[in-house]
């Protein structure tokens, strides 16, 4: 199994890590997006990197700025990331502010963001499995700028080692992180100053951001009025569980809206992990008991099947593709019902309630994911660690930021593809 998976250790790293380190305000053209973290990570010594996929003793707190460049060098539902080091806000995504916060200052970062906001409104992102500290923290900010939201960005970053590999550690990080999420979603509830509170979460981060609700819930005897969306992005939550999580939080919840995509590669390989069971984020919703389930409990979804990408595994469709983002922009702006003839694509809108997806590490799991190293970046940077704890040998990578030398082993550095 090791030579095996060893074999897939191919390719170049595409772009440089630990990009966190602030630069000067040089473009006076780019935008910029201010957003405050709330994280169960732990700190990193390496100020570029600022918290690790470690989990942290307690929650932390930061306010971080980035700057996005004009829509001349970049696409809507695009990352920019710098090619090299130090970022050129001109043309990259480029942190231009980032300090932390103890818990006081970062209530009175919110209190003042909140008073400036047009109609007082937050909107929490709570990101997937296998990400970086600093992939969470540019992926919202481009969410937040192709949203064109009016809302408070409040960024929820999770334990996650950034590898498609660790699905265990990473689920596992989620139950860590549930207390300090209902924590928040309480402080949010009572702050008399917030008139409303959206929720975006993708992929496994759906399971935290649906136990979180669920907790505050019963805890609570419901959910308060002011939480109004909550938009499910490739949820991966088992299909069962989602149905009683959703019982749990009684009949006045917020209006719940799903995005699925039957073609969705990562959930496939979740759903092989997990025993087979449907994914949420992956059903047809337009097959039974799904239809009418969702129909029951109002549960809007949008099936991005048709939507193209330019993410492989067409698991973040949500974020990438322009029409879609757009999309949940007018729905924050407005409440209105998402519809399809807003994406304008023949996507369908059914009304259903389901469940599904969840992820776990082991052997066999290890066996199964490993094709995602050919696509995914970390997960090729990862694979050694995790074949060396398999087998108790130390095969190990190294490389600086923005190193062009492939990954080792390796086929040939020949055919290496940056």
């Amino acid at each position: 199994m090791a030579s095996a998976l060893v074999g897939l250790l191919w390719g170049c790293a595409s772009r440089p890590t630990n990009v966190l380190l602030p630069v000067a305000d040089t473009s006076p053209s780019s935008s910029k997006v201010e957003m405050l973290v709330a994280t169960t990570r732990s700190r990193s010594s390496n100020p570029a990197q600022m918290y690790t996929g470690e989990r942290g003793l307690a929650p932390s707190f930061a306010e971080i700025t980035v700057s996005i460049p004009p829509a001349s060098v970049r696409k809507v539902g695009e990352v920019a990331w710098p090619k090299k080091l130090p970022s050129n806000p001109a043309t990259d995504f480029a942190v231009v502010q980032a300090q932390e916060l103890t818990l006081q200052t970062a209530k009175g970062w919110l209190s003042a963001s909140v008073k400036k906001s047009p109609d007082h409104s937050v909107l929490v992102f709570i990101h997937g499995f296998n990400n970086r500290f600093e992939d969470s923290v540019y992926r919202f900010a481009q969410i937040a700028k192709d949203t064109d939201t009016q809302s408070v960005p409040i960024l929820v970053t999770w334990p996650s080692r950034g590898s498609a590999l660790a699905y265990g550690y990473d689920r596992e990080s989620t139950n860590y992180t549930r207390n300090a999420l209902e924590l928040l979603f309480q402080y949010l509830a009572r702050d008399p100053e917030i008139k409303e509170v959206s929720i975006l979460a993708h992929s496994m981060g759906n399971w935290l951001a649906l136990e979180g609700l669920r907790q505050m819930a019963i805890r609570n005897g419901g959910l308060p009025a002011k939480f109004k969306n909550v938009m499910l992005a490739a949820p991966d939550v088992d299909v069962d569980v989602f149905r009683t999580q959703i019982a749990d939080m009684g009949k006045q919840h917020p209006q719940f809206t799903l995005f699925v995509s039957q073609d969705d590669r990562a959930l496939k390989v979740s759903r092989r992990v997990w025993g087979d069971i449907p994914r949420l984020g992956s059903i047809d919703p337009e097959q039974a008991p799904y239809k009418e389930e969702l129909a029951s409990n109002n549960i809007t979804v949008i099936d991005l099947t048709k939507v193209k990408s330019g993410d492989r595994l067409h698991h973040g469709k949500f974020a990438s593709s322009p029409q879609v983002v757009q999309l949940i922009g007018a729905r924050m702006a407005g409440g209105q019902t998402l519809t399809d003839n807003r994406i304008g694509l023949g996507d369908t809108i059914i009304h259903a309630t389901t469940g599904v997806a969840a992820a776990a590490g082991s052997a066999a799991g290890l066996v199964i994911a490993a094709p995602v190293a050919a696509v995914d970046q970390n997960s090729r940077e990862n694979l050694g660690n995790h074949i060396g704890a398999l087998t108790g040998s130390q095969t190990s990578q190294k490389s600086s930021a923005g190193d062009k030398n492939c990954a080792l082993p390796a086929p040939s550095a020949k055919k290496c593809k940056s």
